[in-house]
């Protein structure tokens, strides 16, 4: 089954925009980075009318591995017909066996799918203003790289963790050091999200399951390797320095923070020594 092609045509004239960042690694070089924002951003940004979002009659409840299944390549997108945005992304892998409503992770981000194309290898998903402000699918444009992951189902093995397409925050990658054939990876956080993240805990980089191996509370940034085999399947390899990338830290330091403040565990306590009386 196979559904009718969709087009995004934009129509608004985009200004070009540049601006000049500085970065600093964390080996003391200075990196001077020219980035240009993305249509959809500067698009974003320039709309004034109010925006008629679609929802779901159904509420989808989904959950990821974060094991990146295929690397897909946006094909359009922009301004939808009803107000809102669209993005259609070529893909191969997560196509398989798709149905409308489906929900598949793009760079870590639960988006469901609106329209697909067997034939001409695509899909289409929807994305309110919310979602572009909060993550980083505001910097894609036609041609870049992003990380694809279908929900979970009931066989599927669970590789990675507990990802629910969630993005929490974004961060920015302030270095990128190569070590042999691996590549160290230093992101700077707000400190509201680093509170999460811990040494050798799990967090989820643009959908990919990884594996903090230190947290540098003075300068606000975690950092990650990753392996050879790993820059080959995933998106984060080709980006820059002062670029973003989606971040959706551990479920489970959320829900042990919540325990804690609401006196959860005092009143436990209480209990057991009441027991013992």
């Amino acid at each position: 089954m196979a559904a009718s092609s969709f087009l995004v045509t934009l129509t608004t004239k985009i200004p070009k925009i540049t601006s000049s960042t500085h970065h600093k690694s964390h080996n003391s070089q200075i990196t001077n980075l020219r980035f240009k924002p993305s249509p959809i951003r500067t698009l974003l940004h320039s709309t004034r009318k109010p925006i008629n979002l679609r929802t779901n009659a159904i509420s989808v409840q989904c959950l990821f591995t974060g094991l990146v299944e295929e690397i897909g390549t946006v094909k359009q997108i922009g301004a939808s017909p009803d107000g809102g945005f669209d993005l259609k992304v070529n893909a191969k892998t997560v196509l398989d066996g798709v149905n409308l409503g489906d929900s598949i992770a793009v760079n870590g981000t639960c988006l469901t799918v609106t329209q697909f194309d067997t034939e001409t290898s695509d899909f289409t998903v929807g994305l309110a203003p919310e979602t572009l402000r909060k993550t980083s699918l505001s910097e894609l444009e036609t041609g870049s790289p992003v990380n694809l992951e279908r929900a979970v189902t009931p066989v599927t093995r669970m590789g990675g963790h507990f990802v629910q397409g969630h993005v929490d925050g974004t961060g920015e990658i302030v270095s990128m050091v190569p070590e042999g054939d691996s590549l160290w990876v230093k992101v700077r956080v707000e400190k509201e999200l680093l509170k999460y993240i811990v040494p050798k805990g799990f967090i989820a980089v643009d959908g990919t399951s990884l594996t903090v191996v230190d947290v540098f509370d003075d300068e606000v940034c975690f950092n990650f390797m990753l392996v050879a085999y790993t820059q080959e399947k995933i998106v984060v390899p080709m980006k820059k320095v002062g670029q973003k990338v989606n971040l959706e830290v551990d479920i489970l330091g959320k829900y042990v923070e919540r325990l804690l403040s609401s006196g959860f565990v005092s009143s436990i306590a209480t209990k057991v020594d009441a027991l013992k009386l």
